[in-house]
């Protein structure tokens, strides 16, 4: 019989709505599991077989839990913001309210098909006001702490999408969501102050479950590197600047090689570029200041690229030896690294020899390498060498004593510094939560009072591009009065980045109705951190770090208990078509109704997840999917067969072996093995081979018409349990063609594994002759040599190469090997 997966699914899936067999109770929080995805983007219409990938086997996980009795909260909701919904209101001229609203309303039809048990009473969706006024509040609340500023700062601009990116959001220069080479520009951006909490973003991550190699890029991005902090006096030649006393602050991990310092450098934005430039060398200042405005940061670092620099003229005068050393501009210096400046110690340094060798300027070892080495800049341990009251001393001795030496010449002191920056929260665009901060040419910048909030969104406005905020262009919304003053005043024209929504939507599921506050207290004091989170490693370094960092903020604040949102982390691997990620600009978007039309849904997330391990992903290819078919249908086949059986016989939870015959025992072990086999494996996300196991014991059913009907019951029964986290509308239809009248998932279980069925009474034996394998025998366990000898020579695939010849020697190695050496 056909498997009917169209009017199963429907009934199962009103039934658990109906029944509100997924709602949470938040009261009973023993076993609390809060299993979380990462939310959706509706920003187009459809789900692809990307969104089934991460979101099927994912709730398969949970379901398992359920099973296993957890107190299982697994909701859903829409990171509705952002600019792809904009970018279409650019091309259609349908506006993003109403373009979002669709496609979640769609999306949401095609999530309830997964059939996931996703708790629809607690849905959100970003983009209204009732959730963005908490983003506001938020704000504000950085604001007041000082973490929350404004300034002016070199960004990566995207000449097509017309805003801001942040650091995280350029890939090889080119703006992540539409390829456009980024360009650098200059303009007054908000910033979250995410520096502030450097330190324990990096401590934090030893504390929490995540992959290896997440972590490790988290530490990687946040960069801790402990060193010094050196004051270079600037020296100018006569007659240039009067009065001139400005002072170059530097940061180094290696203070020790102070004495090898022969020249600086300044990034080119850096502030005192243009004060300490001469006259004569201003021109050529200016012009290589713009010729690498285009350069995005990770180009103008890049070990590979030439290296380019200016003189400015000016020098500065190495504290250690009182040396004038000339001061140079050059794009491999960031202005928003360290303090903008460095020391170059092109002995020790492979960027700073390069950039000596090639403006022929000094170059000056102060460790002294080996004999037999031949490089150029030397960059492991040694004795000091010209470096005065250093010499002779190893690299971390001569740090301890060259940072006393600053410290008590108060020149410098020791420090630690941190590759990370402020998070960029600006965005010149209109789909986002508007920033709550009013511009007075009197009073300057004031925040909207917190009774006054949600700043709300317009819902007229321009869209066309034009290098500015289109809020900017809505005279209503943007000309407001200052709160102070009463005079005339401006609203800021910008929006917030979409990763604030997303850094403490946690919280917001557990009660999203919840208006006395942004999260309620009362629950999330219980529920939070969430348990199990899965989702893209591409956020490794945006929202999975945002997060963190306002989970944290929201603990000073007294908000959050703990330190950390997400205890465990689990990453899906990608789903690629053609090699390629999948994307409607790529035109290779894999549609997963073509295939839930055809096989059910069941069948699809079978085959999602049989496809290989879930954490790695792969390229799509449907050429396997009637396999997975095919085993659906004989499930079903085989509970018809048995319908009812239930009605028929009793069983019990445990046998003894010895009172079972020979079938009886073999399916009974079987399926043991199999349900032992299967938690295991789904509760590590290794559903592919969970699946592989299900399929195994099917064909071992091959002879159940000829068990008792107490062990055919007893078998069914726990196939059905096994099946239903894998397949769940499935499941429960084995569930209830057995004869059971109520559902899996409304009163969950999972049976307990027999342990003595797990230990087998037979063991494959490998049989070879001359070292050649020729047979594989079961025997019974720790049969002796005699015995196992009976059985391998009424094997024919054996006598075939043992006949007509002499057999010189036999050796058995006991429940494993027998070697058979004839001539």
């Amino acid at each position: 019989m056909r498997y009917p997966h169209a009017e199963i699914e429907s009934k199962w899936q009103g039934f658990w709505e109906e029944k509100q067999v997924y709602k949470t109770d938040f009261s009973n929080i023993d076993k609390k599991l809060y299993h979380l995805n990462m939310f959706i983007y509706p920003s187009g219409a459809k789900l692809h077989t990307g969104h089934w990938y991460h979101y099927g086997p994912s709730d398969s996980w949970a379901r398992y839990k359920r099973l296993r009795g957890y107190n299982v909260f697994e909701p859903m909701g829409y990171d509705a913001f952002g600019l792809p919904a904009e970018n279409n209101a650019i091309k259609t001229g349908i506006h993003p309210l109403e373009n979002t609203l669709q496609n979640i309303k769609d999306i949401k039809v095609q999530l309830k098909k997964i059939g996931c048990m996703y708790d629809w009473n607690t849905e959100l969706m970003t983009c209204v006001p009732e959730y963005y006024k908490w983003n506001q509040w938020l704000f504000l609340q950085l604001y007041k702490k000082g973490l929350a500023y404004r300034k002016k700062a070199p960004v990566n601009w995207c000449p097509n999408d017309q805003t801001v990116l942040a650091n995280e959001q350029v890939h090889d220069g080119k703006c992540e969501r539409c390829g456009t080479e980024v360009i650098q520009k200059n303009l007054s951006q908000w910033f979250f102050k995410i520096t502030e909490y450097a330190e324990e973003l990096l401590q934090g991550l030893d504390t929490i479950n995540w992959p290896d190699k997440t972590k490790l890029m988290q530490r990687n991005w946040i960069g801790k590197s402990i060193g010094a902090e050196v004051d270079f006096k600037v020296y100018l030649p006569l007659g240039t600047v009067d009065g001139f006393n400005e002072v170059i602050k530097i940061f180094t991990t290696r203070p020790d090689t102070l004495f090898g310092a022969t020249y600086m450098v300044l990034a080119p934005e850096h502030p005192l570029v243009d004060k300490l430039t001469t006259r004569e060398l201003k021109t050529k200042v200016e012009e290589y200041k713009e010729s690498i405005k285009s350069l995005t940061e990770i180009e103008r670092t890049s070990t590979v690229k030439e290296k380019t620099g200016v003189f400015t003229g000016a020098f500065a005068i190495n504290p250690v030896n009182n040396k004038k050393i000339p001061i140079w501009i050059a794009d491999y210096v960031l202005l928003t690294y360290g303090t903008g400046a460095i020391m170059a110690v092109p002995g020790q340094d492979e960027r700073d020899w390069e950039f000596a060798e090639k403006f022929n300027l000094p170059i000056i070892r102060t460790v002294q390498p080996p004999d037999d080495f031949t490089g150029k800049a030397y960059l492991e341990d040694g004795p000091a060498i010209n470096s005065e009251f250093l010499n002779g001393l190893f690299v971390e001795d001569a740090k301890k004593k060259i940072n006393h030496w600053l410290e008590d010449n108060r020149i410098g002191k020791a420090t630690v510094n941190y590759r990370l920056r402020d998070w960029l929260i600006s965005r010149q665009r209109y789909w986002g939560t508007p920033i709550p901060i009013i511009h007075c040419e009197k009073c300057g910048e004031i925040t909207v009072s917190e009774d006054e909030l949600p700043v709300e969104l317009p819902y007229d406005v321009d869209f066309k591009l034009g290098g500015e905020s289109p809020l900017a262009r809505n005279e209503k919304f943007i000309n407001v009065k200052c709160p102070n003053c009463n005079g005339s005043a401006k609203r800021d024209p910008d929006t917030m980045d979409t990763f604030v929504d997303s850094s403490w939507y946690y919280f917001r599921f557990l009660n999203p109705k919840f208006s006395e506050g942004i999260f309620d207290k009362s629950v999330s004091d219980n529920w939070v951190p969430v348990d199990m989170y899965v989702g893209g490693a591409e956020h490794a370094t945006m929202h999975l770090l945002y997060a963190r960092f306002i989970h944290k903020f929201l603990r000073d604040l007294g908000l959050a208990k703990g330190d950390e949102p997400f205890q465990t982390l689990v990453h899906q691997g990608t789903i690629t078509n053609a090699g390629a990620k999948m994307s409607k600009s790529k035109g290779n978007v894999v549609n997963p109704d073509l295939f839930t039309s055809k096989f059910g849904s069941d069948v699809f997330r079978l085959y999602l997840m049989f496809m290989g391990p879930y954490d790695m992903g792969g390229d799509w290819s449907d050429k396997g999917i009637s396999g997975t078919d095919r085993f659906v249908n004989r499930v079903y086949d085989l509970f018809n067969e048995f319908k009812d059986l239930q009605n028929e016989t009793t069983v019990k939870e445990k046998y003894d072996l010895n009172s079972l015959s020979d079938q009886d025992k073999f399916v009974y072990r079987k399926v043991n093995q199999t349900l032992h086999k299967v938690g295991e494996e789904i509760n590590h996300f290794r559903f592919n081979t969970a699946i592989a196991s299900l399929m195994e014991l099917l064909n071992n059913f091959k002879d159940i018409s000829t068990c008792s009907k107490e062990i055919q019951l007893y078998a069914l029964q726990r196939l059905a349990i096994m099946v239903s986290p894998l397949a769940p509308h499935l499941g429960e239809e084995c569930w209830s063609l057995l004869g059971n009248s109520t559902s899996i998932f409304e009163k969950p279980f999972w049976y307990q594994v027999d342990e003595s069925a797990l230990i087998e009474d037979t063991v494959s034996i490998a049989v070879q002759v001359n070292g050649k394998l020729r047979a594989t025998i079961d025997a019974p366990l720790n049969s002796e040599q005699e015995a196992v000898k009976k059985l391998i020579f009424n094997e024919e695939k054996v006598t075939r190469h043992t006949a007509e010849k002499t057999i010189v020697k036999e050796i058995y190695v006991k429940n494993k090997i027998y070697n058979i050496v004839v001539k």
